[in-house]
């Protein structure tokens, strides 16, 4: 495998329980889903009223005006109340009609032809509060609104509907778990198992990040999202990690009834992803590993395993920069991993039994994510391993969600209680978050169930 440079296009509308056949046209959209406001218009969702989040979305409207002009708006409230809002300006066609597949957005919070674009460019009220699903167990509702005008104050409200977005899809189970150390949520897919196994980490945030696992559970895979610190009993600092706290994460999915064997799979974003490589050049059963973002060498923190110690990248924290807009980037501040004082903290991934895929964020300002994944590549090939498949995205930052979640440029970070800057532009973003959770599904369906993923990312 080489590098692939990936400019994903707009992603064409599809709806996981959609027959096959022609392309829906307008004229057939499915029943009105919007309450109606003093005149005939109507906003219509497919599916209608309920999806999974990593689901597209269709968006109509009927009975407008020809060629009228109409904004549509956009907002929800996470779990804490903060609000996400987002609009765009439209102009019906010549029967009074508009199709977000069809109609560009003349304006607003983006332009272009971007169906979901009232998903992905949702952004928080109050500056630097990051979009993420704290309890999976009950869903997001977007408001949606289509107002009259495209005056800067909100029009007449014409009519709205509500899109909930769950993260469990229908039949999907979770279990707590709490075995020994490990601390963690298991997700299983609908039917009969055992399915393909995947364990999924997080970052330097800490905590149990569930929303990731949920929705892959949704297309096939037992999926265990573990934490590691700051949650429950578990250390609250992210100091000398042991591995053999992940060892047991492992053998316990190996031994799961549902869980289909000899090995699983591995899912890592930034610290979670060198966890991961660790994991994988360890550890036995473990045969595909995929990395977001991810450092060749153990960072943060000193990795111990049984007698060994891999000591953590040389960091320098004054080399942080500030941007103008006065977020933290730390870019600088780690060391070259190749440097020979640096050496014991490489991770000697060609000890690994499986293949790697990493993706790349070309705009990421947490640390060197590209040139971290050639180091990987070479070191392979030098030890006469085949080459890990790399797909680097431009103009994408760090935080590589599932899709249409919100690009996040800058948050503050959960930790360090200080704004950091991701980097990332948003619509370049958005479409890189579409087709890496297509890349990770295709590359866990062919190395842990052998076959191709059922859906295909047109390039």
């Amino acid at each position: 495998m080489g590098v692939v440079l990936r400019v994903p296009p707009s992603t064409p509308f599809k709806h996981r329980a959609k027959p096959p056949g022609p392309p829906t046209d307008s004229g057939e959209l499915s029943r009105p889903s919007s309450t109606q406001v003093g005149m005939a218009a109507t906003l219509i969702l497919e599916p209608a009223g309920r999806c999974c989040w990593d689901e597209p979305v269709r968006i109509a409207v009927r009975g407008l005006a020809p060629e009228q002009r109409v904004t549509l708006r956009a907002s929800l409230h996470d779990e804490k109340g903060a609000l996400f809002r987002a609009h765009a300006r439209y102009r019906a066609d010549a029967r009074g009609e508009l199709d977000l597949e069809r109609a560009p957005a003349l304006g607003g919070s983006f332009a272009g032809l971007e169906p979901m674009g009232l998903l992905w460019a949702l952004e928080p009220k109050k500056a630097l509060v990051r979009l993420v699903k704290r309890d999976v167990r009950t869903p997001f509702a977007v408001e949606l609104e289509v107002l009259d005008g495209h005056g800067p104050e909100p029009g007449r409200l014409l009519c709205r509907a509500q899109n909930k977005r769950d993260f469990l899809q229908l039949g999907v189970r979770r279990e707590p778990v709490r075995a020994g150390r490990v601390r963690a949520a298991l997700f299983l897919p609908p039917g009969k198992g055992p399915f393909p196994g995947v364990i999924d980490l997080f970052g330097s945030g800490g905590g149990l990040c569930e929303y990731r696992a949920s929705l892959l559970a949704g297309h096939g895979f037992a999926v265990l999202a573990l934490a590691y610190f700051r949650f429950e009993d578990l250390p609250a600092d992210l100091n000398d990690v042991h591995l053999e706290y992940f060892e047991e994460a492992v053998d316990l999915m190996l031994q799961h009834p549902e869980v289909k064997g000899p090995s699983i799979g591995l899912l890592g974003f930034s610290k979670g992803g060198d966890l991961c490589l660790s994991m994988a050049s360890f550890l036995k059963g473990i045969t595909a590993t995929v990395l977001i973002n991810a450092c060749v060498a153990n960072t943060i923190t000193p990795l111990h395993y049984k007698d060994m110690i891999i000591p953590k990248l040389v960091d320098d924290l004054g080399k942080v920069k500030i941007t103008k807009s006065g977020f933290l980037t730390f870019m600088d501040t780690w060391s070259n991993p190749l440097e020979e004082h640096n050496h014991q903290s490489l991770i000697p991934l060609e000890k690994a039994q499986g293949p790697f895929l990493f993706i790349v964020g070309m705009d990421d300002q947490n640390w060197k994510s590209e040139f971290y994944a050639q180091i990987a590549s070479e070191r392979l090939q030098a030890h006469g391993k085949e080459r890990p498949q790399i797909i680097c995205y431009p103009e994408t930052g760090h935080c590589i969600d599932p899709p249409y979640f919100p690009p996040s440029r800058a948050s503050v970070h959960a930790v360090l209680g200080e704004a950091v800057f991701y980097g990332g532009e948003p619509k370049a973003h958005s479409k890189a978050q579409v087709d890496a959770w297509q890349q990770i599904q295709t590359f866990f369906h062919k190395h842990l169930n052998g076959k191709k993923c059922v859906k295909h990312c047109k390039i």
